[in-house]
């Protein structure tokens, strides 16, 4: 039985920039670092003569923690240049603020570019239990789509 969401992987080109961009610029914090290579991880990813690190990072007050995975043998592919929102498979994940433009403040001082400034949802299109919804989505230093949202 499907108990909840243990965490989200995301392989990433350079492990220290992907850790000083998720907690630097938005504000998670690093619990632990991981080195994986043998047969175990082989079997797992099926692959051979796996070679990674890993850094596992939490956002503020907990939640899903994320796995950063840099590949250093076998070394990845690039994605695709088509990163569009309605591209086929995982997509985007949301991360909840309480303070959208504090926080997205801190991502133009990063030098980070947002898809456009945040939009609130319409009321009427969807009704959200916590209440009205804005959001913005921006691009992680490896081209995942990562989207803001804050209740009102």
């Amino acid at each position: 039985m499907i108990r909840g969401v243990d965490h989200l992987n995301l392989v990433v080109a350079d492990l220290a920039r992907s850790v000083a961009f998720y907690t630097e610029v938005l504000g998670f914090e690093k619990t632990h670092d991981v080195f994986m290579e043998g047969e175990w991880i082989d079997r797992i990813v099926g692959l051979r003569g796996v070679k990674g690190r890993v850094a596992f990072v939490v956002p503020p007050g907990g939640g899903l923690r994320l796995e950063l995975l840099q590949y250093d043998a076998p070394v990845g592919t690039a994605r695709p240049e088509n990163s569009a929102p309605n591209t086929l498979g995982l997509r985007h994940f949301a991360l909840r603020v309480d303070d959208m433009a504090a926080t997205v403040a801190k991502l133009k001082a990063a030098g980070v570019r947002l898809f456009s400034e945040p939009v609130t949802v319409p009321a009427g299109v969807v009704k959200f239990a916590a209440g009205d919804k804005t959001l913005v989505y921006f691009l992680d230093p490896d081209g995942v789509i990562v989207e803001l949202a804050e209740y009102a």
